[in-house]
């Protein structure tokens, strides 16, 4: 689908992906021309809840666009952040509930571009798996059953394993939704494109082997 859509809740489909998403959270200004996905985080713009206890606040929220696919899969996408402030991202989301949603992140954390991942279950953890080159980096979330994987990559071949988890029960993790969220927490916004975006029904067949 090219061209640009700017709306609330509506459907839109990527020829690469086997189901539609769906816009939520504050307006992304999202577009898709030529394999080329564009997202916008404005200002302050995060999903995130401090494990040291304050509440996530209502007004806090990021541009995401999701959809829900059966069964297993991977989804894959080259990452371009346009890095302006510490812990701007490009990140592929998963969303099981109000309170149940990881992240896997190309961040800047705070100095340097860096592979990061947050699962928060009630409350958000965060952690750093390894810095980057440049401004783009490969991602990938995998689900088998009520299993998520997250694996990163410098060039789209050779995939690091960045963690393996469950979230929510496993009615909740087969109907979770997936897809791509920017954020700028502190900063005054930046742009995230999404490329070589790619879809696979199967779990990858090594978890640690580099496939």
């Amino acid at each position: 689908m090219p061209g640009a859509w700017n709306t609330d809740a509506m459907d839109v489909t990527l020829p690469e992906l086997p189901f539609p998403l769906r816009t939520y959270g504050p307006d992304g200004n999202w577009s898709y021309e030529d394999g080329r996905l564009t997202g916008w985080a404005g200002a302050r713009q995060d999903r995130f809840v401090p494990p040291t206890g304050e509440a996530l606040d209502p007004a806090s929220d990021a541009p995401r666009l999701l959809g829900a696919p059966e069964g297993d899969f991977q989804l894959i996408a080259r990452v371009t952040v346009g890095f302006a402030a510490a812990f701007d991202a490009g990140v592929l989301y998963l969303h099981v509930g109000d309170r149940e949603w990881a992240k896997l992140c190309l961040e800047r954390s705070p100095d340097a571009p860096t592979i990061c991942t947050v699962v928060t279950r009630g409350r958000s953890d965060d952690s750093n798996a390894f810095v980057v080159d440049g401004d783009s980096a490969w991602l990938r979330i995998s689900r088998t059953g009520s299993a998520f994987a997250f694996h990163a990559s410098k060039d789209g071949e050779h995939w690091t394993f960045v963690r393996i988890f469950s979230l929510g029960d496993e009615e909740s993790a087969r109907a979770a939704l997936v897809g791509f969220l920017a954020q700028s927490p502190v900063g005054e916004g930046c742009v995230v494109t999404y490329e070589h975006i790619e879809f696979r029904p199967n779990w990858p067949q090594g978890l640690r082997d580099g496939s």
